[in-house]
């Protein structure tokens, strides 16, 4: 039991540093970062770690790419939304398309409300500056694509056994 936790917290590192270092391939997009990556990464752990890993690596890999200076404050109610979210579709479903579309809506609706009050109270935005649904459009892209990487990776592991495998290994 216990060598299981540590591969599930190693493999929970190496998806926060995939995360980290795939944000360096993000683009702007009206005062947000977009990075896929992160979805990418949000909707991996969903299906080998579950919803507490998921927005932990959520959380660590926001964290780590605020302080490095390659996110913004938006990159935790969009990432840890969307992170919750797909996880608790993947639980309860083990449907991977179900799991897509809670990662596209955590992230993109969800998270994207939450991220109004961050820009007003954390960033000192105006809400002359700001509509209340601003961020919606920005997450959405970067979620969306996220999502399709994701999804051809999840689908390429599955045809393969691989994911299968992953998931025994990391349920023991």
């Amino acid at each position: 039991m216990k060598r299981t936790h540590v591969q599930k917290l190693a493999l929970a590192g190496l998806l926060c540093a995939v995360a980290v270092v795939g944000s360096m391939f993000s683009f702007p997009m009206f005062g947000s970062k977009c990075a896929p990556i992160q979805h990418m990464v949000n909707i991996l752990c969903a299906v080998l770690l579950g919803p507490g890993y998921g927005v932990g690596v959520a959380f660590a890999a926001s964290l780590i790419r605020n302080l490095t200076g390659l996110g913004t404050l938006m990159a935790f109610p969009g990432s840890m939304v969307g992170a919750l979210l797909c996880g608790l579709a993947y639980r309860f479903t083990r449907n991977l398309p179900l799991t897509l579309v809670g990662e596209v809506f955590g992230t993109a609706v969800l998270g994207g409300l939450s991220a109004y009050p961050v820009a007003i109270f954390l960033m000192g935005q105006s809400t002359a500056d700001i509509a209340f649904y601003a961020y919606i459009v920005p997450f959405l892209v970067s979620t969306a694509t996220g999502a399709v990487l994701s999804g051809i990776l999840v689908y390429a592991l599955k045809g393969t056994g691989a994911l299968s495998s992953m998931q025994k290994k990391l349920a023991r």
